[in-house]
């Protein structure tokens, strides 16, 4: 009886360190193959000043997200410049996470608990909340004042959802109108579509101009992470060890600041 309790035991310990060995080798396959690609595909924004913003003199994508990046390209090469970056939306990023076009996404990602049913986040690297945006011209000094007026949103974002809440809690009701880009929703803000912009307030503060303001109300935290496939666990590891590194060095910090955004 022993023998064969010590038999079964022995099997299965055999049978343990053997799942263990085929995760650990599917994680390294992983980043074998971006290795192997030559370059770490990161999807970005090209449309937020400071995050992720297609330079016109340039032609080049910059920002703290991009540097972020390039510091997880760096990890893996040695070498920062083996990236490749793909401008997507809150609409495009997950699906192109989930055909394998991208590694990852470094794009002003909200981490949700819902969104974790779809895909894996990095720890959070930071904090917004969401704003709103008006004309000074529309004499709108607060939230209520937009009672019954058409905000503007971007598609698939987590900012209509926020701002529905918000507006429950203070007892007024809003119309919404969704656009791909947040160009889109400036240009539909200045031709008086919409009353209101809202996304993140880091967001929009890229998009400030003498004409308008903020309002001073904030809403609903919004957490940012790089996202990585779901079950990319090998990817996701050394994207918080890049994360860890840079904040005990000051380096992050450093990144925030020469990017306006501490």
């Amino acid at each position: 009886m022993k023998k064969r309790l010590f038999a079964v035991a022995l099997f299965l310990l055999v049978c343990s360190v053997a799942l263990f060995a085929q995760g650990a080798s599917e994680g390294s396959d992983e980043i074998a193959k971006i290795k192997a690609k030559g370059v770490l595909s990161v999807g970005c924004k090209v449309d937020v000043p400071s995050f992720g913003y297609k330079n016109i003199n340039t032609g080049e994508v910059e920002g703290f997200e991009i540097d972020l990046s390039k510091a997880v390209a760096k990890k893996i090469f040695g070498d920062e410049t083996k990236v490749e970056f793909t401008g997507v939306t809150a609409k495009t990023r997950g699906p192109l996470l989930d055909t394998g076009e991208l590694d990852m996404v470094a794009a002003t990602f909200t981490v949700t608990e819902e969104r974790k049913q779809s895909w894996d986040f990095s720890q959070i690297y930071y904090v917004d909340a969401v704003a709103v945006m008006v004309k000074k011209a529309s004499g709108f000094t607060s939230f209520k004042d937009l009672d019954g007026r058409t905000v503007g949103v971007a598609q698939s974002a987590t900012t209509k959802k926020s701002l529905e809440a918000g507006a429950a809690e203070a007892g007024i009701t809003l119309k919404y109108s969704e656009f791909a880009t947040y160009p889109e929703l400036k240009v539909a803000l200045d031709s008086g579509r919409i009353d209101a912009f809202s996304v993140d307030f880091a967001i929009l503060n890229g998009y400030m101009e003498d004409s308008c303001m903020i309002l001073p109300e904030r809403f609903a935290p919004q957490d940012y992470g790089i996202a990585v496939k779901k079950g990319n666990t090998a990817l996701l590891d050394l994207v918080n060890e890049t994360i860890d590194e840079l904040r005990a060095s000051g380096e992050l910090d450093a990144m925030l600041v020469k990017w306006g955004l501490k």
